[in-house]
Order: C-alpha cells, then structure tokens, then sequence
C-alpha cells in the first residue's frame, strides 16, 4: 500500500469520526504506518452532515487532506449524493444499504450492507460505525484485521469492547461474503 485515500461521510451522530479514528490507529500504531485523519461536520451534532478524511500511507503524509477519494464511505444519501463524484474512477465506494441508494448510472465498484440493521439486532444501533469498519477491512484491506481489532479494543469505551467487536466480526463477515459471493452465513462457519 503506498497512499489510500478514504472519506467516511454521512450523518453527526452515526460514529464516522470514530470509524476513521479507529482505521487509522490501526495503520500508524499497530502497524506503524502513517496516517492522518481531517473531520468536517454541520453546526448540529446530529443528524447533521459529517466527513472524515483519512490519509494512510507507507510514507510520511505530506499533504493530509484527500483529493480524490480511494474509498469512499456513504451512510447518507447525502453523503454519497455529495462525495461520489470526489471517489477516483477505480476507487470503491462503501454504502449503507438501507439509507442509499447509488447512482444506477455509476461505474465505480459499489458494496453494500445494512451496516444500522445488524447494528440493530445485536442490539445497539450505535454500533453501526463498528458493522462498517469490518466491512471497510475486508473489501479494502486497508488495514489487517487483528491490527483493527487492537485498534477497537483501545479505542472505545472501557466495557463496550466486546460488543464493538462482535458488531466489527459481522461487518467483516459480511465484507468478505460480498468479495466471494457466498452469504455472510457461509463465511461464518
């Protein structure tokens, strides 16, 4: 990997800026890469529009801010109205199933999940942010999956890290289903 540029966007209150915290300590602390990480977010804390850009690199970041993002990450329709056509034409873009719908006329490499329903019937949809941070590891792999792990272990609250991190393996599952074409449940076994 030598610079990935990634924009998680979408709604205050859904966790992006948590998401991108959590993938980009992954990279520069367990993995001892680089990585630099811009928030931008409305004058509300939620429901508003929220972005997070996140520079990871094999080599010091000179420039943190994003020009064309690798990965694009949209769970608001908004979000994705705004930033899709900021993604590269060979970049990924990342949905939230149930609050986007993409451009049919698009070409970029679009995944989806229903990152706030499984976040759901784990029984917090707060942890949604952790859903996608699984599937943004397995579809980019921008970050190994046990450096992510150790990342949210130390990055959420003392005593949600289990439940962070189930919410983080079913993202994941999902991630890699989407890559093979087989169903979460086959990953899983």
């Amino acid at each position: 990997m030598a610079r990935v540029e990634m924009r998680l966007s979408g709604f205050g209150g859904q966790g992006l800026i948590l998401a991108a915290y959590v993938l980009g300590k992954a990279a520069a602390v367990f993995e001892e890469r680089h990585a630099t990480l811009n928030q931008s977010f409305g004058p509300e804390a939620r429901g508003s529009a929220c972005s997070a850009q996140l520079v990871l690199s094999d080599e010091p970041v000179s420039y943190p801010y994003i020009q064309k993002s690798d990965v694009l990450v949209a769970m608001s329709q908004p979000a994705y109205t705004l930033f899709a056509k900021d993604t590269r034409a060979d970049g990924i873009v990342l949905i939230e199933d149930d609050l986007v719908t993409p451009d049919p006329m698009s070409k970029l490499r679009t995944f989806g999940i229903p990152a706030t329903k499984i976040a759901e019937e784990l029984g917090r949809r707060i942890m949604a942010n952790m859903v996608m941070v699984g599937f943004v590891t397995a579809i980019t792999g921008v970050a190994s999956v046990e450096s992510v792990r150790e990342s949210i272990r130390s990055s959420v609250p003392s005593g949600t890290q289990d439940r962070n991190l189930a919410a983080f393996e079913r993202g994941l599952e999902n991630g890699q289903a989407a890559l093979s074409g087989r169903a979460p449940e086959e990953i899983a076994t």
